[in-house]
């Protein structure tokens, strides 16, 4: 009785030193994203001065280009991507890492059976039981709980929600991804088929002018190499708007990609549309901080590399474990239950590390050199998305200007074809100076076009640029 006594003496005293326990190696401190945080972005100064500055976007943010069509299939590709569904499922695991390092704040229990028989050798001389059969019969329960003094435990679970945080941040980074690629393949898809049908449109115009110098020739009053070059000219466009249909269809399997269908059995038909390129709010540099999952992956796994500096720093200190075991054991089947054979032991252990050559030192070291990386890697994955937002903010402004001066070139080189048709009609000039015209007047057409597209995508990447509608939590 004096032993158990003692013994629960000992366990209380650990007990009443777990609330006034430390917490060995640092304690996380979020380091500072830039020198200088800037108040504005600097490609947004004297450019859409007419917006509302305090706009905030919504996590449905392709809803901003008011295409039905585009909002259900954003709606189909959270459900469906398969990078999102593997995104998805290693947040789940890092959830379970999570459960898994509390479960070390418990003492954990054990039970087992075991029925052993067996014989001496009867070489043994003097000694006791020499060449005797004995049977064993144990049904011991056993505890063990490592107190938690120095904080190791505490430090692997701080690492381990650190980082089931950063999983969730990169299962939101891989969403937004795929909906921004979704976007933009479908922008550069039904900017195809503008291009289509204003070749197919163009198409109709040669052909028109084809009769027309057939039936001049016919009269007499142009020459062969007329009919030749229109001619010409109508086939020259024939193919190119053909040639769209490679690109169109990669396209169309690349969107079946993203909503993890295969490319036979998914289609979009043909739609030629106008497309207004939407406000983006873009909220304040010092938000995107909180608005980019990729930053807020990359601040949480620096946290977790702070915490395991304290993991190995916690190797330097002794390792206190309290333990018990208790059970029945008896030589025969008939009084193994019986209250003589019970049995029981008790008793704290400590144990340290003496020497081992360096390798705590090492691994110390190891962590530091680790958490420094991070803190690099967060302020380079800051720069980086400032960087971004700039990037595509100058891409919109400048696509916008020349989409301006692009527009008024549209309309001289229409006009040119007018005057040209007539001048032609009239016996003025040469049909070269007609298929010249038309000629430029096309590729203007597509430029203006090819713009529109440059500036959705744009759009779309300044989206991604700035997080989204997705905020850290």
């Amino acid at each position: 009785m004096k032993i158990i006594a003692v013994t629960i003496r000992i366990i209380l005293f650990f007990c009443l030193l777990l609330p006034v326990a430390c917490t060995v190696g640092p304690d996380y401190v979020k380091p500072t994203a830039v020198e200088t945080m800037p108040t504005a972005y600097k490609e947004l100064e004297g450019w859409k001065v007419a917006q509302p500055r305090d706009g905030t976007m919504s996590e449905r943010w392709w809803e901003l280009y008011n295409d039905p069509e585009l909002n259900t299939l954003e709606g189909r590709v959270a459900i469906s991507n398969l990078n999102i569904a593997s995104s998805e499922a290693q947040y789940r695991q890092a959830r379970a890492v999570v459960h898994a390092a509390k479960a070390g704040y418990y003492p954990s229990l054990s039970i087992g059976a075991s029925a052993t028989r067996s014989k001496s050798s009867g070489n043994l001389g003097v000694v006791s039981g020499a060449g005797r059969t004995v049977s064993n019969f144990q049904l011991p329960l056993d505890a063990a709980w490592e107190l938690d003094i120095w904080g190791r435990i505490r430090r692997g679970v701080e690492a381990s929600e650190a980082g089931a945080q950063a999983s969730a941040a990169d299962l939101a980074a891989a969403t937004l991804s795929a909906q921004a690629e979704l976007a933009s393949d479908y922008f550069q898809m039904r900017i195809l088929d503008s291009q289509r049908q204003l070749l197919g449109d163009t198409t109709d115009v040669y052909r028109k002018s084809l009769e027309v110098v057939k039936y001049r020739y016919a009269a007499g009053v142009a020459a062969k190499s007329d009919v030749l070059q229109a001619e010409t000219q109508l086939k020259s466009t024939e193919a190119q708007m053909i040639d769209l249909g490679v690109q169109r269809a990669q396209l169309e399997h690349a969107i079946a990609l993203l909503l993890g269908k295969a490319p036979a059995v998914f289609s979009l038909p043909q739609v030629s549309r106008t497309f207004v390129i939407p406000f983006i709010p873009t909220g304040l540099p010092s938000e995107l901080l909180e608005r980019r999952p990729d930053i807020a992956s990359s601040e949480r796994r620096m946290a977790a590399a702070n915490a395991q500096i304290g993991i190995a720093t916690s190797a330097y200190f002794p390792t206190i474990k309290l333990s018990a075991a208790a059970g029945f054991e008896a030589s025969s089947l008939a009084s193994w239950f019986s209250w003589p054979s019970r049995f029981w032991s008790v008793g704290p252990a400590v144990s340290a590390a003496l020497f081992d050559g360096g390798l705590r030192a090492a691994q110390t070291d190891q962590a530091k050199a680790a958490y420094d990386a991070a803190v690099a890697s967060y302020r380079e994955t800051v720069l980086t998305g400032f960087q971004e937002v700039e990037d595509n903010l100058a891409a919109l402004r400048v696509l916008e200007e020349e989409s301006l001066i692009q527009k008024q070139a549209v309309q001289a080189a229409q006009q040119v074809v007018h005057i040209t048709a007539n001048q032609y009609q009239a016996g003025t000039v040469a049909y070269l100076n007609v298929l010249v015209a038309q000629s430029v007047a096309l590729e203007n057409e597509r430029t203006a076009l090819g713009l529109v597209g440059r500036r959705l995508a744009a759009s779309v990447l300044l989206v991604k640029a700035l997080g989204g509608g997705w905020f850290a939590k």
